[in-house]
């Protein structure tokens, strides 16, 4: 295996990269970062702070004075906001569900982020998930991979999760946004995940990570 390594997923709401990406990192050794989870904080502490995701010359006003940190726990990156690890109740409310993909559009916002994204391969193997990671973010990676599902399947996976997340909304945003819209990344392998399950899926990647020259061990069950 070699001395480092980024495997970048990127893909829709609700595709299955999180999931995917998360078991993946375990049977590597590797750490997981979801990069949502990152835009979602930024768009959960400008709600905080009362400021209007649409009001982008705000947002970039505000942005230099917030307070966000990344450690490590379990083999996973976290958000840190202030000095509060972030829950997945919080960064996945209705609220910041509505709100996030406004703010991830603010080139100054993706700037930033891109930023401590890339700075993270001082960390050691990452497997990384998101909207431009193959992209934008890592684009010389050799294992990139881009995972999809039908807008009704996505929905499905929402609504079984809890959440009211308007899935084709935020692609129709995520889509066409001027910065680093969401794109299959040249060169990606595409999955189709409408109907495979969690461990088909992740046995889908690791072929193809295996034919790439890595070494994916099978595993626990996810």
């Amino acid at each position: 295996m070699p001395e480092s390594f980024v495997i970048t997923m990127d893909g829709p709401a609700a595709s299955g990269k999180s999931s995917i990406a998360r078991v993946l990192a375990r049977r590597l050794g590797a750490l997981y970062v979801n990069t949502g989870n990152m835009y979602r904080a930024v768009t959960l502490a400008a709600l905080e702070a009362g400021l209007d995701p649409a009001d982008k010359p705000a947002l970039r006003a505000w942005l230099p004075s917030l307070p966000l940190r990344y450690p490590i726990h379990e083999g996973q990156v976290q958000v840190e906001l202030g000095g509060r690890v972030l829950s997945s109740e919080e960064l996945n409310s209705d609220a910041v569900n509505g709100a996030v993909s406004l703010v991830a559009s603010e080139p100054a916002v993706r700037e930033q982020l891109v930023t401590a994204q890339r700075g993270m391969t001082a960390l050691g193997h990452l497997v990384m998930e998101g909207r431009d990671i193959g992209s934008v973010v890592f684009p010389q990676s050799p294992h990139k991979f881009y995972i999809d599902a039908s807008a009704e399947v996505r929905a499905q996976r929402r609504r079984a999760q809890g959440q009211d997340d308007q899935v084709g909304r935020r692609d129709q945003l995520d889509s066409t946004r001027k910065t680093s819209p969401l794109v299959v990344p040249e060169g990606a392998s595409v999955i189709d995940n409408n109907h495979l399950t969690l461990e088909q899926a992740v046995q889908a990647v690791a072929q193809l990570l295996r034919a790439q020259g890595l070494s994916v061990p099978e595993g626990d069950n996810p």
